[in-house]
């Protein structure tokens, strides 16, 4: 079967691969565009899980809001560059990921079939190792989700709360996490991990006899670091981004709570 200039466009057009690479895989199956596809894909994902040992350092982070605010997504997607991690394709495909992730239950995000489409078609044209990192998904009846991602893609927050809210409250409070340091690791206090508090508690006492005080005092110092790291390290106990007077429990209305928060970073925990 004859090959034309419109059939290897065609099939251009629909991969985003090179000619040469497109006029063979049309020689290879008799000029059928469809078939040609696949077979396209199914060599690209080959060629690209032969270099999954090649590091994934940059990626974007993307969120997706259903529209009465009940509930949200978040995913991050990794990547070797910067350059395609701020391409206009690799910040679609976060998106439409985002988008699928919205379709499933609340928690962990499943790469699902859908999901590694939408990433294996931008593998295959950039070359580079891109991978789903992580994905949660935050909604239950009742309460408003939030959504923020920074302008560098980097870096991405969904907050759920439970009672009254408005859209202005909502993006504050995710603005809060994307940008207060230290991150907020629970919502209050009680949900602090045991063994971080036990590691600061070494630390804190450490520090103490190191500067020569008894072990009373030691003890008594422990104490009020501890606090302060609970303080510092809890959401509704730091102090407001946007007004150093408050802390982030005075802007929550009356009855409201915090839910649930998520964070993601670029390559971090």
């Amino acid at each position: 079967m004859a090959i034309t200039a419109k059939d290897v466009m065609d099939l251009r057009n629909k991969t985003g691969l090179g000619m040469m690479e497109c006029k063979a895989a049309l020689a290879e199956t008799d000029g059928d565009v469809a078939k040609a596809v696949d077979l396209l894909r199914a060599k690209g994902i080959a060629k690209m899980d032969g270099r999954a040992d090649r590091a994934s350092a940059e990626g974007r982070v993307g969120t997706a809001v259903a529209g009465d605010k009940g509930k949200g997504s978040i995913v991050e997607i990794n990547t070797e560059t910067d350059f395609t991690a701020g391409s206009d394709v690799f910040k679609a495909m976060v998106q439409a990921v985002a988008n699928e992730a919205l379709k499933q239950p609340v928690g962990d995000v499943q790469a699902t079939d859908a999901i590694k489409t939408l990433i294996d078609n931008v593998r295959i044209t950039t070359k580079e190792n891109i991978q789903f990192a992580r994905g949660r998904v935050l909604g239950s009846g009742g309460s408003k989700i939030g959504s923020y991602v920074h302008h560098n893609g980097k870096v991405g927050v969904l907050v759920e709360v439970k009672g009254d809210s408005t859209p202005e409250l909502l993006t504050d409070l995710c603005m809060h996490v994307t940008a207060v340091q230290p991150t907020p690791v629970a919502i209050d206090e009680a949900g602090v991990p045991a063994e971080l508090i036990a590691k600061e508690k070494e630390i804190a006492k450490a520090q103490a006899i190191e500067q020569g005080k008894p072990e009373a005092i030691a003890e008594k110092m422990v104490v009020g670091k501890i606090r302060k790291f609970l303080e510092e390290n809890s959401l509704i106990n730091q102090v407001f981004v946007k007004d150093d007077k408050k802390k982030v429990k005075e802007i929550l209305p009356k009855g409201s709570t915090v839910a649930a928060f998520v964070r993601y970073g670029v390559g971090s925990k």
